[in-house]
């Protein structure tokens, strides 16, 4: 075969000067053409001569012959536009060919879907690691996010639900290839082959530091960033909050004075809020009051002091709620307090939900969930404590909301400012006063004023908030993040939320402390000597009485037909009977005219809505999982309450405790449920034909809950009904 001139050897690929072939040209002065006295040679596949498709290019291919790349010369650039080989004869800027520095895009995982994602890697845009000084490796930081986002170790947070929320790409790591919107982003700059001055060898520029906008889009993502950015979407999420909120007060105050009876531990919290407000302090009622009671009769109640064992914050809620409801006559007056109460918690739970799921729709969905359960409705319609200590716990989780969101606003900014100096971050700038922080403090100090399980929520809200708060100094950049966030953030926290809290409880003891009639009151001066003597009398008379009601509560073991084991709440096991009327000895016409039927009931049972609290337990086990496998920040907020509110519980399971302590946390139950139904029905970004059948599913399932929920509801408002439609609600043998 002939073979071509020696003057048309192609350059090896390792050539540092790139020449082009040598060797004379074909007729245009084409400086690719094979020499003119090159041979033809036989065309083996019958389609021409060799020629007819173009010489060969410095890799031997003929790029107009069917199935090769087209010419250099005609549709693209020449192979030494792309730079001089490298080291290892690769041309690095040439198309396909891995950017230098850094490694290829694929070698930390796949490479993005349609969409941009990782299918199955995820990453919460509030907690990348922007590391602009290049810190470690990569692979340091974690997994890659869903939409092609940075690498992240954020414990609280990083998961699929805010990567998809997010609805933008994230940043790309150091070292990693950018994606296509990716921040900050290296600019390669190409060898100019024209200029002499050229220095192949120069390093790329490096970014420059990242704004306020920039730190602010990965502390809170976009999503939340528009949330209230435009007046449309404020007026709808209060069109919302205010619609639903409507509808849960009419479930709350329809025939609210039905029973005209003393509900199960009413006849404790509410003759005490009375007393709270006719004498100052919880005062004797003597034998029986009850009938006296029900009738408006409160000559009974004496000026003794009657000995208790929870603070007194809802019982005054309660007595306030009677003196301006009607007085103690009034059975609507009796649960006035917790009626505003539990419909106030519908409204928070919109406001929350709509912010920790940056969405309008996903608040009312709560919120919605929410003014339908059982408990919630039954507990808003009966005046315990628990409503109260329900509100204060939830409220305190919204300020805690609202201070992450500020407290990153604040951090974004000064970041920012750090950086645009010329300055190291260090640890992070400090964050000034929060004053949302201070108002969860306020908060639970009133819960605990309630009760003292609002310890557990003070306890398991404050590691939260630090939680967020390392997250986000790594977020930006700091580096010793561990160490900042314990001496900037958790120290702080530590004082502001348990000082505050610890001021408020001692501060709810008011009218104890101003009346010396009060139970315990005067125990100093009777027992001089003893209890902590640095203390002032009053304090110490406090601190013993703390003693006792401890003392009570570690004791009380005895049996009660309703008592229930704490595991059996998240799926109400065994319900509360708050109430059974006395229509069960109702006849011929009086029945038909009580119910319309010959036998009649009224009851009043305490157990939420089958369909929330069984999909609810469900939902609890896939919010553990993408917790734990994916590190999603809105996954651990959503089972914060549970781990407050109902986990301590399960190591005093030998005491007398009720189902229906479980209202202190279904709000975070219907969150929990809320967000697996987000991973249902999956981001806006998706095309809607993906979402369609999801979001079909998801409506035909919050339809049922609502159903149920109105047909248990006379079952939950204490209606007499006919007998057999009371049977026909009791769906478990437990519940009875």
């Amino acid at each position: 075969m002939p073979q071509p001139h020696d003057d048309a050897v192609e350059p090896t690929r390792g050539d540092p000067t790139g020449a082009r072939p040598t060797g004379a040209a074909r007729s245009g002065d084409d400086p690719w053409a094979p020499p003119s006295g090159r041979p033809d040679e036989p065309s083996s596949h019958g389609l021409g001569r060799p020629d007819e498709y173009g010489s060969p290019d410095v890799y031997g291919r003929r790029p107009d012959a069917p199935g090769q790349d087209a010419r250099p010369d005609d549709h693209g650039p020449r192979p030494d536009e792309f730079g001089p080989p490298d080291e290892y004869g690769l041309r690095p800027d040439e198309p396909g060919r891995p950017h230098a520095p850094g490694p290829r895009p694929d070698d930390y995982g796949a490479r993005p879907d349609e969409y941009g994602a990782r299918p199955d890697e995820y990453a919460h845009p509030d907690e990348r690691t922007l590391n602009p000084g290049g810190l470690g490796r990569p692979d340091e930081y974690g997994r890659p996010d869903e939409y092609g986002g940075p690498r992240t170790t954020s414990t609280d947070g990083p998961g699929p639900h805010d990567a998809r929320r997010a609805g933008t790409p994230a940043p790309d790591e150091p070292g990693a290839a950018p994606a296509p919107t990716a921040w900050p982003a290296t600019t390669l700059v190409l060898p100019d082959p024209a200029g002499p001055d050229t220095d192949p060898t120069a390093p790329s520029p490096r970014p420059g530091p990242p704004s306020k906008d920039e730190l602010l889009e990965r502390l809170l993502g976009p999503a939340t960033l528009a949330l209230d950015a435009t007046r449309r979407s404020r007026l709808v999420g209060w069109a919302w909050t205010l619609g639903i909120t409507v509808f849960a007060g009419v479930l709350r105050f329809w025939n609210l004075g039905s029973p005209h009876s003393l509900v199960f531990d009413e006849t404790y919290y509410v003759k005490d809020g009375w007393a709270l407000v006719t004498r100052g302090y919880e005062a004797e009622w003597g034998d029986d009051p009850n009938p006296g009671f029900e009738a408006g009769d409160d000559s009974m109640l004496s000026t003794r002091a009657e000995y208790f064992v929870h603070p007194q914050v809802g019982k005054w809620l309660i007595g306030l709620g009677m003196k301006v409801g009607g007085g103690m006559e009034s059975s609507f007056a009796w649960r006035l307090a917790v009626a505003v109460i539990g419909t106030l918690s519908v409204l928070l739970m919109v406001r929350i939900a709509r912010r920790l799921f940056a969405s309008n729709a996903w608040g009312a969905v709560a919120g919605g969930v929410l003014a339908v359960d059982g408990l919630a409705i039954v507990m808003s319609r009966t005046s315990l404590l628990d409503p109260f200590l329900m509100f204060f716990s939830l409220a305190a989780f919204g300020a805690l909301l609202l201070d992450r969101e500020q407290s990153r606003r604040r951090l974004a900014e000064r970041s920012a400012a750090v950086l645009a100096g010329g300055r190291d971050l260090g640890w992070g700038p400090s964050l000034g006063m929060r004053w949302w922080r201070l108002a969860a403090g306020v908060l639970l100090g009133l819960a605990i004023g309630t009760k003292w399980s609002g310890l557990f929520f003070l306890a398991v809200f404050g590691l939260l908030t630090v939680a967020w708060d390392a997250t986000a100094r790594r977020t930006v950049g700091v580096r010793m993040w561990p160490v900042a966030a314990l001496v900037k953030d958790a120290l702080v926290a530590a004082v502001v939320m348990v000082g505050s809290a610890l001021v408020v409880y001692v501060g709810t003891w008011w009218s104890w402390f101003t009346h010396p009639q009060a139970w315990g009151r005067d125990w100093a001066e009777t027992h001089p000597g003893e209890g902590l003597q640095l203390l002032p009398p009053a304090l110490r008379s406090l601190v013993d009485f703390h003693e006792q009601m401890w003392i009570f509560h570690r004791n009380l073991d005895s049996p009660h037909t309703y008592q229930a084991h704490p595991l059996g709440w998240i799926v109400q096991w065994r319900p509360t009977s708050f109430y059974w009327g006395d229509v069960s000895n109702l006849t011929g016409a009086e029945a038909q005219d009580a119910c319309g039927a010959d036998h009649c009931a009224q009851a009043v049972l305490g157990v939420g809505n089958p369909v929330l609290w069984w999909a609810g337990a469900a939902a609890v086990l896939v919010a553990l999982f993408w917790l734990v496998r994916y590190r999603d920040w809105v996954a651990g907020a959503a089972l914060s309450g549970l781990l407050a509110g109902w986990v301590p519980w399960l190591f005093y399971s030998d005491r007398t405790i009720f189902t229906f302590y479980a209202i202190a946390f279904v709000p975070w139950v219907v969150l929990t449920l809320v967000y697996v139904l987000t991973l249902i029905v999956g981001p806006p970004t998706l095309p809607d034909r993906a979402r369609r059948g999801a979001i079909i599913g998801v409506g035909v399932f919050l339809g049922l809950l609502v159903g149920v929920g109105l047909y248990f509801y006379p079952i939950w408002a204490g209606w007499v009904v006919p007998y057999d439609f009371w049977h026909q609600h009791i769906w478990m043998r437990q519940w009875v």
